[in-house]
């Protein structure tokens, strides 16, 4: 898969709703239900970060859902992909981007947004052909403001802001030309996870859903 190809998957991905649930499962039992409620409320899109020992296998039951498009948070590594891509997931998401992580992707045809802090790493994922990129982490790198200031020298580029983005700023950034959508865990809170309170979880989603 060329950068070009997985740039205008991720974009596809991030276009189905307005908020990616960023998920950190640590019973994959639960995980079905979790992607169900969420998919039921309209975030198709979800990122399980490979943070925990269940994550994989959370992956596999989630890609399982209908309506659900499961993807792979936290990749660090060559193996870190494999795993994902094993395990069904459809698209990775990484905290930064190295060459090695970059090549994997390519080369097991998993498209990623890779992710990025600065205009200069940016521009180099931009200059490899990764048009849709990970801002992150979004607020403690400036927020919305910091986007937006990126966005106005590279506007070939598009992000998904994450990192500290939640109900009450996720408008600012939504409001940006240069962003397709969010990241967030807001949506799935662990309380409500652990209770089974799948209803709640559908309301929330529905909220996110209804952002622009």
């Amino acid at each position: 898969m060329t950068p070009q190809d997985a740039s205008v998957a991720a974009a596809k991905t991030c276009l189905l709703a307005p908020v990616v649930p960023v998920l950190v499962i640590d019973d994959a039992s639960t995980a079905a239900d979790l992607a169900r409620a969420l998919v039921a409320g309209g975030l198709p899109a979800l990122e399980v970060t490979l943070r925990t020992p269940a994550a994989l296998e959370a992956i596999r039951q989630m890609a399982a859902v209908p309506g659900g498009v499961v993807g792979a948070g936290t990749l660090l590594t060559p193996k870190d992909v494999e795993d994902a891509k094993a395990a069904g997931a459809t698209f990775g998401v990484s905290p930064g981007a190295t060459d090695i992580l970059l090549d994997a992707c390519e080369a097991n045809d998993l498209p990623l947004l890779p992710g990025t802090a600065t205009a200069s790493e940016a521009m180099r994922l931009l200059e490899r052909g990764y048009t849709v990129q990970k801002f992150f982490p979004a607020e403690a790198n400036g927020g919305a403001p910091a986007l937006k200031a990126i966005g106005a020298p590279l506007p070939q580029v598009k992000f998904c802001p994450t990192g500290g983005v939640n109900l009450r700023n996720a408008r600012d950034y939504l409001g940006l030309s240069n962003t397709l959508c969010v990241g967030g865990s807001w949506v799935a809170p662990k309380d409500k996870v652990v209770a089974g309170d799948w209803a709640g979880i559908t309301a929330l989603a529905k909220e996110a859903a209804a952002l622009s």
